[in-house]
């Protein structure tokens, strides 16, 4: 479980590619000397599992699955990317409650200053815009964040210079595609409300001369 307060930035330092499996080794900044084999990282907002250290290099393996659903599979030698670890009991939880597994990718369609802020406008697939709503939660490639407009194919935010300092959303440029998971809780809640009625009924059928 993570928050989505992205720690550190770090350099992907090798990546390997073999049978449906990248691996990829990062160069931490910070903290490298609390990490052990099997810890769960986010990764950009994706849940890896440390599976090699070198110093302060952490190796992780993303399998076919995560490949094709987030922003790892186009990861190169140099990149930075969004680091966080999981959480811990005594941990604040500075952002919302997130899993670090993504939904989908969604794209940068325009970033834009605003207000002190950077605007930013995203599309993504139709079918996660029930899990959207205004001043609700969003993690974009590991950055809790808050939604402010919500459309049928997409959804805007706000970067604060602290956050846009402090995380990839600094130098992604529009077309750039990044990991989107939705809020948790909604997506609880959209799975058991009341799904609507077909609108067929005993009587309905007896109207119409089935029954």
């Amino acid at each position: 479980m993570f928050t989505g307060i992205v720690e550190q930035m770090a350099q992907v330092t090798s990546i390997k590619n073999a049978a449906d499996i990248k691996k990829f080794g990062v160069k931490l900044k910070k903290n490298a000397e609390k990490t052990t084999i099997g810890d769960s990282v986010a990764v950009n907002g994706v849940c890896q599992t440390i599976t090699e250290i070198e110093g302060s290099t952490v190796y992780f393996e993303a399998i076919k699955e995560t490949l094709l659903k987030t922003n790892l599979s186009l990861l190169k030698k140099g990149d930075t990317v969004n680091i966080e670890f999981s959480l811990t009991p005594s941990d604040k939880i500075g952002g919302h409650f997130v899993t670090g597994h993504i939904d989908c990718l969604g794209t940068i369609r325009q970033k834009k200053p605003e207000g002190g802020a950077i605007r930013f406008e995203l599309s993504a697939p139709e079918k996660f815009n029930i899990y959207t709503a205004p001043k609700g939660s969003i993690t974009v490639d590991g950055v809790s964040l808050t939604l402010a407009d919500c459309f049928r194919d997409g959804f805007t935010f706000f970067c604060v210079p602290h956050t846009l300092e402090n995380t990839t959303l600094k130098t992604i440029k529009i077309g750039g595609k990044v990991n989107l998971e939705f809020d948790l809780l909604a997506k609880y809640v959209n799975n058991k409300a009341p799904r609507p009625s077909s609108g067929i009924s005993i009587e309905l059928l007896q109207k119409k001369g089935f029954i």
